[in-house]
Order: C-alpha cells, then structure tokens, then sequence
C-alpha cells in the first residue's frame, strides 16, 4: 500500500520509457509517436485535455482509448503561445505533467524529452524515480557530431541511474520510392558503432521516409495504413526489441 500510495498516478503504469539524445533535430518525437502507435495500433490524436476527480486526464486516441496522450501545448489558451518559463515553475510543470495525469492502466508510458541533459531532464527523471525501473531509448542520426552527443546521454544516463534498452539509427539513408535505391544522405553506421562501443543492444536503423513525414503531418496511422513502407519493418522491429528488452529488464 505505501508503494501503490507513492506512485499515486503512476501506480497502473508497468514501464516506462524515456525518449532522449544528445541534440535535436534526431527525430525523437517522430520516434516516440511512432513507437507508441506500433507498440499498439490505433488511430489519430483529437480532444482536449480535461480535469477529472485524480487530476488532469490525458487525451485518448482511438474508439478503444488504448493510448493516452499528454502535452503541455494541450494547456495553452492559444496554438501558438510560447512557454517561457524559468527554473522551479518550469520543473513543477513538469512534475504536474507526471504526477497529475490520470493515466489509469498503462503498459508504456513513453516519455519525449527535450534534447540535452538540462534542469528538464532531472525534473523529469525525479518526478518518475518511484516507478523502476527506468528505462531509456537513445536516438541519434548517423554522423559523427551526433554520435559524438548521444555519447554523452549515456553517461547521463548512467549517472541519472537510467536503464538503457538500446540504441536506434534515425534518417539512416534515403530509399527511393521509384527504384528502391538506397542512398546514405548522412554517412552510415554511427548508431550501430556508438552501441558496441558502449556496450548496449543497437535496436535497428530508420530510414528517411517521405510517406513517414506526410502520416505525421495529417495525423494518420503510418504503421497501419503504409506497411509497404521501408520504415515500417524497422519501426515494428524496434518496437518489438523494446518490448522484449524492457520485459527482460522488468523481470
């Protein structure tokens, strides 16, 4: 009972999964989305986020509400309003956005980060300390200034006490939807390399993927509607890693 009242919130959540890099720009939330949907395919994202009796409830997605969804671009009065906030009221909102959602029964809880190691990521990772373990998914693209980034999210999270299940290869090459050409647009290899040198399962590399992009941007299904698609293998391959390692992990 004291464990379950520590939780409060996160009490139903089974594991949860920090999205992080280095840098922007590696397509962490491109990641994040899409390994939620293929973890559990459901359709797009739609209502707004109201108060219930355990706190704010999340956004649902889908007839079977079997992904919940939680933004703090949900909150804002107008779309295009900028948060600037410093220090304690930045990282209270942060707590809020863990500790004040009423999640309900999660199997994953996937967590966007920002990019960097900053005051958000500690907010953060204090604010989902009670449910362990944590676990951790690095992102980076293939170029050495990249890798050279994520190099040191590992020892973040090392230091941070965070489990990392693996490492996955973001805009690994260009496949031309004509003649199923691959070209390697940023070098290759760089995720795979960084994974053996620190000693962590590399979980597959995703290529650039124009179908990828457009299913992002009118808020559709990429795993369900495109599984001709050259990411679609390597996303449901990721997350079928993710959940065989986060399970051995748990256990």
């Amino acid at each position: 009972m004291e464990a379950e009242a520590e939780l409060g919130n996160l009490a139903g959540v089974r594991h949860v999964l920090l999205v992080l890099s280095g840098k922007g720009g590696v397509g962490k939330s491109t990641l994040a989305a899409e390994l939620a949907l293929a973890l559990r395919h459901q359709g797009k994202k739609g209502r707004a986020v109201h108060q219930c009796d355990s706190g704010w409830a999340p956004v649902f997605v889908g007839r079977e509400q079997s992904v919940a969804l939680m933004s703090v671009g949900f909150l804002l009065e107008k779309p295009d309003e900028a948060v600037v906030w410093r220090g304690p009221k930045k990282n209270a909102l942060i707590k809020q956005l863990v500790s004040h959602v009423a999640w309900g029964q999660l199997d994953y809880l996937v967590v966007d980060t920002p990019p960097g190691t900053s005051d958000e990521h500690m907010a953060a990772v204090e604010a989902l300390r009670p449910c362990r373990p944590l676990q951790a998914l690095l992102v980076t693209t293939p170029q050495a200034v990249s890798v050279g980034d994520v190099r040191r999210e590992l020892t973040f999270c090392r230091k941070a006490g965070l489990q990392v299940l693996g490492v996955v290869e973001n805009m690994s090459g260009f496949t031309c939807p004509h003649c199923s050409e691959c070209t390697n647009v940023f070098s290759r290899g760089g995720g795979e390399e960084l994974a053996r040198h620190a000693g962590v399962p590399f979980l597959g590399s995703v290529p650039l993927d124009p179908e990828l992009t457009r299913s992002l941007e009118e808020g559709r299904d990429f795993i369900q509607e495109f599984p001709k698609s050259p990411a679609f293998p390597a996303l449901t391959a990721i997350a079928r890693k993710v959940l065989d390692g986060a399970a051995a992990h748990h256990s």
